[in-house]
């Protein structure tokens, strides 16, 4: 049977090329018996491709059983899937088959299998290598002759290594894999769906069919339909529900995929950008980076507190030098403005007769000393107010403060 024949006949609406791949895949396979595993987006429409792999192989005319792993309960989990024998615990009142029992020498196909517990998955890889099991409180073994279908949208090597899921099991899974393309990526098929949507809509609500303009029609396939057919779905019947007017147009589409939704941020795929390593989200990338510049942002502060240390150091040198100088300037029975108990290099302010000359002097007293004496001086002159005592001293009120935090004053 022809591609285009399996879809109408699925019920499967689309032209593109990656479509149509994985479609010929499935009908390939579906002849053998070998385990097949369906990836992609949650909403692409992975449940339409067991049906296909079920109905082109052998065992078509016996049962197809779907069962959803994600949505029953750990605790009864292996129950639902290998059966129970009565009183094997609370509440089994009787005997019960399970899934693998009632699709002997059918198909089963196990979607969302990522949310296996690891205890059932150990079963579950029993089953596919040997078609052997034992039901909840029994110790008869039982064969099965089933062909397995799973399909899941995690991330299966970031699963494995977080303990998640097991190694071996996604290897006897993985004998044939299936990638279902997003809506993304066959944008040609957009409004195809979403006029056949329409259609589908207007009949269940017996209404007339919604049509959308040029303009409308645009924002619709350049649209990032993260949900995708899902939410092309949803939206369509929405629409179509509310809508009185039947002709949409941009400003009415907007109302139900607002633009601030329709953002793209840059995606970054570069490997030199990543270090050569293989990222599973975007998210990942994301924390990538601003770790980086974390990284970044950190040693530029390190550089900058060093530098901002070596200078301030310099200049509270000599600035103090300066303001003391200037105090002692105005000082007039002081003589010496340069006995301050340092062992410094300066320019002597000429004297008269005297040349300009450079040289190197050691005094006995303490700069730190002498601080400590002028600041209490000025201090009790002007009875503690730092701000009359600051200009006595030449210095600023801040530069005061600190130093009577310094010195303990």
């Amino acid at each position: 049977m022809e591609v285009q024949q399996i879809k109408q006949n699925f019920g499967i609406i689309g032209n593109s090329d990656k479509l149509n791949r994985v479609i010929d895949i499935a009908k390939q396979v579906a002849s053998t018996d070998l385990s097949v595993l369906i990836t992609g987006e949650s909403g692409v429409g992975k449940e339409f491709f067991p049906k296909i792999i079920h109905k082109f192989s052998y065992r078509k005319h016996n049962n197809y059983i779907a069962v959803n792993c994600g949505a029953i309960p750990e605790g009864t989990i292996n129950s639902e899937l290998f059966g129970h024998e009565k009183g094997s615990f609370t509440g089994a009142h009787d005997k019960r088959k399970g899934y693998f029992e009632e699709a002997n020498n059918g198909t089963i196909f196990l979607d969302e299998i990522g949310e296996l517990p690891i205890h059932t998955q150990a079963r579950l890889l029993r089953v596919i290598e040997t078609g052997e099991f034992i039901k909840i409180g029994s110790s008869k073994v039982q064969k099965t002759n089933v062909r397995l279908v799973a399909a899941t949208n995690i991330n299966f090597k970031k699963a494995i290594k977080e303990g998640k899921f097991r190694e071996d099991l996604f290897y006897r899974l993985n004998t044939v894999p299936i990638n279902l393309p997003s809506l993304n990526e066959r944008r040609e098929d957009i409004h195809l769906l979403f006029k056949k949507f329409s259609y589908d809509f207007a009949e269940k609500y017996r209404m007339p069919s919604i049509n959308i303009d040029e303009e409308a029609k645009n924002y619709l396939v350049n649209y990032n339909w993260k949900g995708n057919i899902r939410q092309l779905k949803n939206i369509s019947e929405q629409i179509s529900v509310i809508e009185k007017n039947r002709n949409v147009n941009l400003e009415t589409l907007k109302l139900y995929i607002p633009e601030e939704r329709n953002l793209k941020l840059p995606a970054i795929y570069n490997s030199d950008i990543v270090d050569n390593k293989t990222f599973s989200s975007e998210r990942e990338v994301l924390y990538k980076i601003l770790f980086d510049m974390k990284k970044e942002i950190n040693d530029l502060k390190t550089l900058v507190s060093e530098i901002s240390k070596k200078d301030k150091k310099n200049i509270s040198f000599y600035e103090n030098y300066e303001n003391l100088e200037n105090v002692y300037s105005g000082n007039k029975n002081y003589k010496n403005k340069n006995n301050l108990g340092l062992k410094v290099k300066t320019k002597e302010i000429p004297l008269e007769k005297e040349e300009e000359k450079e040289e190197e002097e050691e005094f006995s007293l303490s700069l730190e000393i002498q601080e400590i004496k002028l600041i209490k001086k000025a201090l009790e002159k002007h009875k503690n107010k730092r701000n009359k005592a600051s200009k006595e001293l030449g210095i600023s009120e801040r530069t005061l403060y600190r130093k009577i935090k310094e010195y303990k004053i």
